[in-house]
């Protein structure tokens, strides 16, 4: 006689539920079953059918059904009786909801528990309860349930800890950990990774070095964790050289330890070390990820250094990895800052959901550049499609009327700040009153100065002082340098543009004065320099170099090219000259300026027809601007200078500035520094190839043995 199906299933068993391990994709639930009928031998009836379900992962956070339940699903069936608590359940809920960061679901199931008695003495749920508080950034929750707990161990305080560190609240994170030292915890590599991470943000060297003798104290200096913690704790606080000797001190790496020290060196603008690093990192057989690409992007924007950064990128697409959001941003910004907006352009179309920095970092580039007009199309089309605009985006948008002359845009935008809830600050003022000095409303700009809400700061009477040197206003101009000593005495930037106002107006003795004054109290001008990257070297000029290899064919070319410029209207501006001297004696100060010998440089050894890329460390001169023009319609090639504050792009004798750059105004060092004593320092850098394998395939790399020279020379004059 066969069996009945009946017989096959414990009664008892079917009115359980059968919750499997954590690992198991579902739970199987099960009602309170009906009689099996006699009359069917193989199968239980439709009705017992209906009691049989299976619960899945991706149900546990299914909504109820009803207006009436819990919010979850699974806790309706709990109430009804068809699901029985259970621990792994539970701890799943709350698990999935940190995973996904449903932290409201999560405030259900927290209230579930505590309604039904089972969190309490349960020590483990709470702590799962305070990491999903502190993993969704709730951490006043996550505080408030911590401090709830009658016990805690180890696990409670790292969760909390991390918490703190990992959403900006470092200051927390670092006062728990004295109050865990004395209840006789021992932190473990995970607690002092967050502390370390904390200590970092703090930009505090004391906390960190502290907590580094405690790593040592507990033996957890060979852990990759608190390792690469400590690397990237001692890089966020400027202190490379220590941060290079933790790495050192590493038995063994990551990912996480190589990008840490790159994106240390890059956050100090050390773009070849970072690069070094890059190339380290592969010979390794570590393989570069997201962060390691964008770190090397900011590097290469630093810099300039654009051919680099097309390799870098080169190398991202062979590997495989995506544009995803924020490496697409530092590539969009790289491109930007080394000249080539196309490029950037490019790179922004090509993003799948621009968001805010997206927006800010093209509108920056395009403002930069010169281009005025599309920035603030950019930025319109930015509010039509529902992007909210930041501080950011104000400033951006400020910055390209203020670049290219559109007052009553300008008046327009820096009102429409308050409708958007966005509160001026000191950038906005200064760009603001720029704005107003470079079309001539002095008196409103002083005026405007007096209005502010804050206190103006010595950068705010720069800027008049800038628009007073263009517009000849001596009066002005001295009172604004006043104001602008007494706020920051350190800055020369202010003391050479009332010296150049002084010269400008024959009054030779008060500029002596002036440079007595800058040389009692110890302050220095800026060097001025420029430099040119061809084939992967870096050579860098000063006014009247000597020292050049080939400084006879340079002076040469640039004789040969100014020869031709005058021919079609160049005619030298020895306005620029601020030094008693003869009309030829200007002249001459004139001929060799840094960039032009750049320049004559760059059309001796670059291809016919090819782009020139020039950098300069200081404004570029209103002479020297107008000889570029006229050097780009006679070669008929296109020369970008990228000077301190924007970029300058010349095409058949036009620049994208449109002879707005106001450099009379903000050039504060320019040609006091072409003319100075800073010819004492004449120098040229030209450095080696290195030739090696960077992409598994020869190419021609910067000689990084021989970059400390050059950067060593820039850092000692300040130059970067």
């Amino acid at each position: 006689m066969r069996l009945r199906n009946s017989t096959l299933f414990n009664a008892a068993v079917i009115r359980k539920i059968l919750v499997r391990s954590p690992l198991s994709r579902f739970a199987t639930i099960h009602a309170p079953a009906a009689p099996f009928s006699d009359s069917n031998d193989s199968e239980v009836e439709d009705g017992d059918a209906a009691s049989f379900c299976v619960f899945q992962d991706k149900d546990l956070l299914r909504k109820s059904q009803s207006d009436g339940g819990t919010g979850l699903y699974a806790l309706d069936l709990i109430q009804r009786g068809s699901l029985v608590p259970d621990y792994n359940l539970y701890s799943k809920l709350l698990k999935e909801c940190t995973r996904l960061g449903k932290v409201e679901q999560g405030r259900i199931v927290h209230a579930h528990l505590v309604d039904s008695h089972f969190l309490d003495n349960h020590l483990v749920l709470q702590n799962i309860i305070v990491n999903m508080y502190a993993k969704c950034g709730c951490l006043d929750d996550a505080r408030r349930m911590f401090d709830e707990m009658p016990t805690k161990d180890m696990v409670t305080w790292t969760a909390l800890i991390a918490g703190f560190s990992q959403n900006n609240r470092p200051r927390d994170a670092l006062l728990l950990f004295p109050q865990m030292l004395r209840l006789g915890f021992q932190p473990n590599h995970f607690t002092l990774s967050s502390l370390l991470k904390a200590s970092g943000s703090e930009h505090g060297l004391d906390p960190g070095t502290q907590l580094h003798a405690f790593c040592l104290k507990y033996g957890y200096q060979s852990s990759v964790y608190v390792g690469s913690a400590l690397v990237d704790m001692y890089a966020r606080c400027g202190h490379m050289d220590a941060a290079q000797l933790a790495f050192d001190g590493m038995p063994t790496k990551s990912e996480v330890s190589w990008n840490a020290l790159i994106s240390g060196h890059a956050r100090k603008g050390e773009g070849e070390h970072a690069l070094h690093l890059l190339w380290k990192m592969q010979r390794k057989n570590f393989q570069p990820t997201h962060f390691t690409y964008s770190s090397v992007f900011s590097a290469c924007a630093s810099i300039g250094a654009l051919e680099q950064g097309k390799w870098v990128h080169a190398h991202m697409i062979k590997s495989g990895l995506k544009l995803i959001a924020f490496i697409g941003n530092t590539l969009l910004d790289m491109y930007a800052k080394a000249g080539s907006i196309d490029d950037a352009k490019r790179v922004f179309d090509r993003l799948v959901k621009p968001d805010v920095v997206s927006w800010n970092t093209m509108l920056t580039g395009c403002a930069q550049h010169g281009l005025g007009k599309e920035t603030l199309d950019r930025f319109e089309q930015m509010l039509r499609i529902g992007i909210e605009p930041n501080e950011i985006s104000f400033l951006c948008v400020l910055t390209a009327c203020s670049h290219s002359g559109l007052l009553d845009e300008g008046l327009y935008y820096f009102e429409l700040m308050k409708k958007y809830k966005v509160e001026p600050d000191v950038p906005h003022y200064v760009t603001f009153v720029d704005l107003l000095g470079r079309v001539g409303l002095l008196d409103r700009a002083e005026r405007f100065i007096r209005e502010m809400p804050i206190e103006p700061t010595a950068a705010v009477w720069g800027a008049l002082l800038g628009a007073c040197r263009m517009h000849k206003n001596m009066e002005l101009g001295v009172y604004a340098a006043e104001r602008a000593f007494e706020l920051d005495p350190h800055d020369s930037g202010p003391r050479m543009l009332l010296s150049n106002i002084y010269a400008s107006a024959g009054r030779w003795r008060d500029v002596a004065k002036v440079r007595k004054m800058m040389k009692e109290s110890g302050v220095k001008k800026q060097p001025a320099c420029s430099w040119v990257e061809i084939e992967n070297a870096v050579h860098l000029f000063v006014a009247n170099d000597e020292t050049h290899p080939q400084i006879k064919e340079i002076r040469g070319k640039w004789e040969e090219i100014s020869g031709k410029i005058k021919e079609i209207g160049y005619v030298p501006d020895t306005s620029h000259v601020l030094l008693f001297v003869d009309q030829q004696e200007r002249e001459e100060k004139l001929q060799y300026h840094s960039e032009k010998l750049a320049l004559a440089f760059a059309l001796l050894n670059t291809p016919t027809g090819s782009p020139i890329r020039i950098k300069k460390n200081i404004r570029v001169c209103g002479d020297c601007h107008a000889a570029i023009k006229f050097v780009s319609k006679v070669v008929d090639r296109e020369i970008i200078v990228r000077d301190t504050n924007r970029f300058h792009r010349f095409r058949d004798g036009s620049c994208s500035c449109g002879d707005y750059c106001g450099w009379d105004s903000l050039a504060s060092n320019h040609l006091a520094c072409e003319q100075s004593s800073i010819m004492s320092y004449k120098s040229i850098v030209s450095f080696g190839i290195s030739e090696f394998d960077f992409f598994n395939t020869k190419s021609l790399f910067l000689d990084l043995r021989s970059l400390p020279r050059f950067f060593f020379f820039l850092l000692q004059f300040k130059l970067l």
